[in-house]
């Protein structure tokens, strides 16, 4: 307990159940896209795919990273036909 407290002091804190989930949720869901990006030869889904695997190193706010999240995943599913 000791050692969370000094890790805290540090400004090190770990993340909220919810951005785990959304990140490993969105994590999955870049992966799938970017696998039928590559295997269809379609550009988009696989960019798209790449950012929602990738964004969650970026944002360190859970609301933005459900926000951004679904944006994300609103514009896969736009793109997947």
């Amino acid at each position: 307990m000791e050692e969370l407290k000094q890790m805290q002091s540090l400004g090190l804190v770990l993340p909220s159940p919810a951005y785990l989930f959304g990140a490993l949720l969105f994590g999955l869901l870049g992966y799938v896209a970017f696998r039928r990006g590559r295997k269809t030869e379609r550009s988009v889904l696989t960019w798209s795919g790449l950012a929602l695997m990738l964004y969650p190193y970026a944002v360190s706010e859970t609301w933005m990273l459900w926000a951004l999240g679904a944006a994300l995943a609103g514009w896969v599913f736009a793109k997947w036909n």
